[in-house]
């Protein structure tokens, strides 16, 4: 059927003008409120509003807590990309080319933790660090190892280590069943020219399969950058509150502590104008780095 141009827009926006509606409700109007009342001393629950200009941005270079916040983030970031990846990578590999028999069982368990709230898994590994009854210590206990045992997220120094496993355990289904997709989707004639060749399984690996699934480890990494960045201040509050001493601080954990607990609504949107201009950079340097030739079938 023919259609005119003015029927082809109208069709368009009548497709996109719901999507842009709740992108700007959501997105667009949180981002600039919250760039709006970094200008502001606000408790956030007063109906008075003082402009200061810029001085939450002085008081921002000047707190002490922030560059370590930033510090633990991108910690967070670099051992979650470095753990994820490596273990998504492995069984991702594991279970499509070793042919295992009951691999759809674990692509079950190992997505499991994606389909829990992040509360809950929280929750959970708060109590296997517990100092008494938790899984960690009562299993060194168990190999006589009595002396490694230690309150986990009481210590300053292994509070902010103690995070990454139960982030790395969450996110491994995730990514892993991404890059089984992009596997899955790799002729089989390359490997069996590889192995005519004479090539090992590691150098299949290197030269075939990592080369082919690059665009779904590009996307993976980027993923656990921004959603590190922006949401790891939820298992942060849940299992440690940013505590001890704010060892566990992350931007997030903080921001939430400033406005939402001391009432410093104003700095704490100006905390998150900065984790969106960090987020950006971060990305577009990932972007930057990551970059490469496409590699075609």
């Amino acid at each position: 059927m023919v259609q005119s141009k003015k029927q082809k827009y109208t069709f368009l926006a009548f497709c996109l003008l719901p999507t842009f509606i709740l992108f700007a409700i959501f997105t667009l109007y949180p981002l600039f409120s919250g760039l709006y009342f970094s200008f502001f001393d606000w408790s956030g629950s007063s109906s008075n509003k003082e402009f200061i200009g810029f001085a939450n941005y002085i008081k921002l270079f000047n707190d002490v807590i922030i560059p370590k916040t930033i510090i633990h983030d991108y910690f967070l970031v670099v051992t979650k990309i470095i753990g994820i990846m490596i273990l998504a990578i492995f069984f991702a590999v594991a279970l499509t080319q070793l042919k295992i028999k009951e691999a759809p069982f674990y692509r079950v368990v190992f997505f499991f933790p994606n389909i829990m709230s992040v509360v809950v898994i929280g929750i959970l590994w708060t109590f296997i660090y517990n100092p008494s009854l938790g899984l960690v210590n009562s299993g060194l206990e168990f190999l006589g190892l009595e002396k490694w045992a230690k309150p986990w997220l009481g210590d300053e120094k292994w509070a902010l280590p103690s995070l990454v496993l139960p982030a790395v355990w969450a996110g491994i289904g995730l990514f892993m069943l991404m890059l089984m997709g992009g596997i899955a989707n790799i002729t089989k004639s390359y490997y069996e020219a590889a192995k005519i060749d004479g090539a090992s399984e590691w150098q299949q690996f290197w030269k075939i399969t990592l080369p082919l699934v690059w665009p779904q480890i590009k996307v993976s990494i980027l993923y656990i950058v921004i959603t590190t960045l922006n949401g790891s201040f939820i298992l942060v509050q849940v299992m440690t509150g940013g505590g001890p001493n704010n060892a566990t601080h992350v931007m997030g954990s903080y921001l939430y502590q400033q406005a939402f607990k001391q009432y410093n609504f104003g700095y704490g949107a100006t905390i998150g104008v900065m984790i969106l201009v960090l987020s950006l950079i971060t990305v577009l340097f990932l972007q930057f780095l990551m970059r490469r030739e496409k590699v075609e079938y």
